[in-house]
Parts: structure tokens; sequence; C-alpha cells
């Protein structure tokens, strides 16, 4: 009796492989079919007959030439599409295969069109670093000139008592302003206290019952002694108080909240 050995069948990890790679070569071949299907058509011609592409021996129509880059760039990314399809076709082969196989992938794609899989890592890289520097927060606004003089950036409002003049901000950044005003007379009873002051309430109907009941509409106060911003004439000195016209006291009395910082210099 005689014995005749068998064959070993491969695993099935390996034939998995060895279709992975299969469809990699057949991918490359669908890439490459166009341009080998035309070469097909073409009669038989001796060397010496044949003209140069890029050289001086042969001028095609620039549509013609445009026509064919075009096609040269369908099929870089046709290799691109099939590279990344048979990557993530290479994660379901046994852990020790997939870098093996995806090399050999990137071998046949490099093969037929060098330097793509580096152009495209490069252009991923740009999105990549491009949405990251959209989705960064804007630095703050320049204050288009305004000296904010030694006004602090977490003041809310400030006052120039000098420069009669008066801006609100946002972070450092000058968000509204500057506007004209008024402050107190020079004189210790009546002039606006300098320094740093915090909003304490707000009072959108205001009067004076110290001085006969007389209008402050618009009253935000940032002093525990009466002193507040409200509309007033900024032509006249007050006892105290911040006079702004009437749409920037309003302004003022909406975008200023209890506890925001208020600082005079």
């Amino acid at each position: 009796m005689t014995y005749k050995p068998r064959h070993a069948k491969p695993s099935r990890a390996r034939r998995r492989l060895g279709a992975l790679l299969a469809g990699g070569a057949a991918a490359a071949t669908l890439v490459a079919g166009p341009a080998n299907a035309n070469a097909q058509t073409l009669p038989e011609l001796g060397s010496s007959e044949l003209p140069q592409v890029g050289s001086s021996a042969l001028e095609l129509p620039a549509d013609f030439q445009a026509q064919i880059d075009d096609l040269a760039n369908q099929a870089r990314e046709q290799a691109w599409d099939s590279r990344v399809w048979l990557h993530q076709q290479a994660a379901a082969l046994p852990p020790e295969m997939q870098e093996p196989a995806r090399q050999v992938v990137d071998q046949v794609v490099e093969g037929l069109f060098p330097g793509l899989i580096a152009q495209k890592n490069a252009e991923e890289a740009a999105r990549v670093a491009a949405a990251e520097a959209a989705a960064r927060p804007a630095p703050p606004a320049a204050n288009d000139g305004v000296d904010t003089g030694p006004c602090p950036a977490q003041a809310r409002a400030c006052i120039d008592i000098d420069g009669g003049r008066t801006w609100l901000q946002d972070g450092g950044r000058v968000s509204y302003g500057p506007v004209p005003m008024s402050a107190g007379a020079p004189s210790p009873a009546t002039a606006t206290p300098k320094g740093t002051h915090f909003v304490n309430r707000k009072v959108k109907d205001e009067v004076s019952h110290e001085f006969g009941n007389a209008p402050m509409p618009y009253s935000v106060y940032f002093t525990n002694n009466g002193v507040a911003f409200h509309q007033g004439n900024v032509n006249l000195l007050s006892h105290g108080c911040i006079h702004l016209n009437h749409d920037d006291a309003v302004t003022y009395f909406d975008q200023l909240q209890v506890g925001d910082m208020v600082y005079v210099y």
C-alpha cells in the first residue's frame, strides 16, 4: 500500500489575507484600467514612430490635455478611495496580519501614484489644524485706539473724571462708548469718589428725595452714599452722580448688573 501525502489547506486567516491582497491588486487594475484599455486600441507602432509625451515632439490641444489631467486626477482619487476601503477591510484580519496587509496595500498605491499617500496625509493634517483653529475663541478685539487709562480689565464700567467720558468694558475690551458725561462738582462734598466701586442696586424711575424729588431715571448705584449713573444734563455738574444722555443711560441700565465693578479715576 502506498501513501500519498495531502497538501495542507491554508488557514482561514491566510485565505482572508490573500483575498484582501487580491482585492488590492484588483483595485489597482481598475484604477489603471482606462489607460490600459486605451492602450489596447492603439495600433502597434515601432518605437521610432511613437511620440514622447511631455516632449516638444508632441503638442496636444489645451482642452484635450485638460481631459487627460482630469482623468489622472480621477484615477488618483479612486486609488485613494480604494486604499481607505482596503485599510478598513484589514481590520477584520487577525491582529498579526492587519499591519502587513496595510503595508502591502500602501506599496501598491505608492507604486501606481508616488507621493499620493504623503499628499493626502498632509491635506488631512491641514484640515484638522484649520478646524482646531476655527474652534479656538477669537482673541479680544483691539480697543480701536481708545485710551483706557488706568481702568483695569476686570472693570465693567470706567469713568474718566478729567476727560469727561465713560465707557463699558467686557473682558478689558471696550464694548460701548466712550460717551460724554458729567460728574460731581469739584468739592469735598460733591466730588464723585474715585477708586473701585461695585453696582449695588438699580432703580429705573428713581427720584432724588434729597433734592426735591428731582428725577433720576435709569439709576445704577455704585456707592453706598447715593452716587449713581443716571439720565441727566451732561453739561451740568452734579452732586456726585454721573449724568448721561438718555440713550447712554438706558444702555448702562440694561447692561450693568449688581456686583459689576465700576472704576473711577
